[in-house]
């Protein structure tokens, strides 16, 4: 009898063992995805054929987006890039961490009032993917931290990347510029790489300019095949530093040299760099059926060069053709098969919408500490929704493009089809249907005075109360 109850026990004591500690086959259970972000330099919302241009091909994006989705009310947080990168990586608004346009040295940054670099405190969607078993990786430029003569700044490693590649806009293993067709004082070597080399944390590899974006690739193929090694989902940022100037194609691709035809052929260069890791990524079924893509530019184009869609405004303004961008999802298996190849034209996003967006995709509640200012798009992003934005999107303009008659409004929000721009002071309002007007060119400001008023004081209250908790006194905005 003894014999028999202690059998009885076993028995029981080992299903329960097995019920807890067996694992889910890999075949029955939801693994989480890899992600790969693409986010291009300074690239209009007009520069890619699929987007209308009719003056370049660009086949591989162009299918990325065929098998995917593409959304044509994208907006990234600021008409310029390194606050624009600071709100894809914190989910927040860059004004939150007073970086109100490009980081350059020191003095500059002071003069226009803002921080050196990003606070290593602020909120990173690599840093939470990766204390939750991530492998994380950025390639590419980084431009948050650590160019021209700052000392100090945080490795791009701090804000939770297993490892990082980038450019002279951060430190850790980075590249410098050599180009072909300019000279520096004599040299060949970017200034601006040669004045960062200085700064050390980290090797600087020198290349040739128009070899940048198939480097960046093949490191991201690396990295890829870590994380594999290691089993492990991953995060990999490809920032490109192409279509930024100063531009040099490839000497095929060089045309007659003229600025115009030397942008054209760093897109064209730029297109088949990424179709090489589309490619990888498509032919490999573990990688295919598991892996999200997404696909964006930081900002619009600049002037003389790059095309906005016929929308109004350029990089630095807060019309259209500074923060509308492309914005292309790939996600075999999990966009929805009705909305493959379709676009959604209707529903806002914005760049802060990313890590929320993102962390929803792979299960993943962010720590109770981090409040973002973006919102949760998983839904709109596989097609499964077409909703609108339950919440307005902001903007403030660099405080060094304000025209050269001071005529760049410093704020502007877009709600459902509005947008408004105004000043600081409450002057200089516009207000436009971007709906029936997506150009703005026709002011809407006194036929509708009373959503003129509401969400001049919703824009207005939204600045001063994240800038009154701002520790800079100096105001950069006239």
């Amino acid at each position: 009898m003894y014999r028999k109850l202690i059998f009885i026990v076993f028995v029981i004591f080992s299903l329960s063992c097995n019920k807890t500690i067996r694992k889910p086959s890999a075949t029955n259970s939801v693994k989480r995805p890899n992600i790969i972000f693409v986010f291009i330099d300074d690239m209009g919302y007009g520069d890619l054929s699929i987007y209308g241009n009719a003056g370049v091909k660009t086949p591989h994006i162009d299918r990325l987006a065929e098998e995917g989705m593409r959304f044509t009310q994208f907006y990234v947080n600021s008409p310029i890039c390194s606050p624009s990168r600071v709100a894809v990586l914190t989910g927040q608004y860059p004004l939150r961490w007073n970086i109100t346009s490009y980081l350059a040295d020191s003095a500059r940054n002071i003069k226009r009032g803002m921080d050196q670099y990003l606070d290593i405190k602020a909120p990173s969607l690599a840093r939470i993917l990766q204390k939750e078993g991530y492998y994380t990786a950025h390639v590419g430029k980084w431009h948050m931290g650590g160019q021209r003569n700052v000392h100090g700044a945080p490795l791009i490693a701090d804000f939770g990347f297993n490892s990082s590649y980038t450019s002279f806009e951060g430190l850790g293993e980075r590249i410098g510029w050599i180009f072909e067709t300019y000279k520096w004082n004599g040299s060949h070597r970017f200034p601006l790489s040669v004045e960062q080399e200085k700064l050390g944390h980290g090797s600087v590899t020198w290349i040739t300019r128009h070899q940048e974006t198939g480097i960046y690739v093949n490191k991201v193929l690396e990295e890829i095949k870590k994380a594999q090694e290691q089993d492990q989902p991953f995060y990999i940022n490809l920032w490109t530093s192409d279509v930024h100037t100063p531009i040099e194609s490839p000497p095929e691709l060089r045309g007659d040299s003229s600025l115009n035809s030397q942008y054209l052929g760093v897109i064209t260069e730029l297109d088949k760099q990424l179709g090489r890791l589309f490619e990888h990524v498509r032919n490999d079924p573990k990688l295919r059926d598991n892996t999200l893509i997404l696909l964006s530019s930081d900002n619009g184009p600049p002037q003389g060069i790059g095309s906005a869609g016929g929308l109004r405004g350029r990089k630095g303004q807060l019309y259209e053709g500074g923060i509308k961008e492309p914005f292309i999802v790939w996600a075999p298996g999990r966009v929805n098969p009705k909305m493959v190849g379709k676009v959604n034209n209707n529903t806002i996003l914005a760049g802060m919408d990313l890590p929320p967006s993102i962390l929803s995709i792979a299960g993943i509640k962010a720590p109770d500490s981090i409040k973002f200012d973006g919102m949760d798009m998983k839904e709109i992003w596989f097609g499964d929704s077409g909703s609108d934005r339950a919440a307005p999107v902001m903007w403030v303009r660099p405080p060094d493009t304000q025209g050269p008659t001071h005529e760049f409004q410093d704020l502007a929000i877009r709600k459902g089809k509005w947008k408004l721009l105004t000043n600081i002071n409450g002057k200089h309002v516009e207000l436009y249907n971007i709906e029936s007007n997506p150009g703005e060119t026709i002011d809407l400001a006194k036929q509708h005075p009373e959503i003129t008023s509401d969400l001049k004081s919703e824009v207005l209250n939204w600045f001063y109360g994240i800038r009154s908790k701002s520790p800079v006194s100096v105001k950069p905005w006239k």
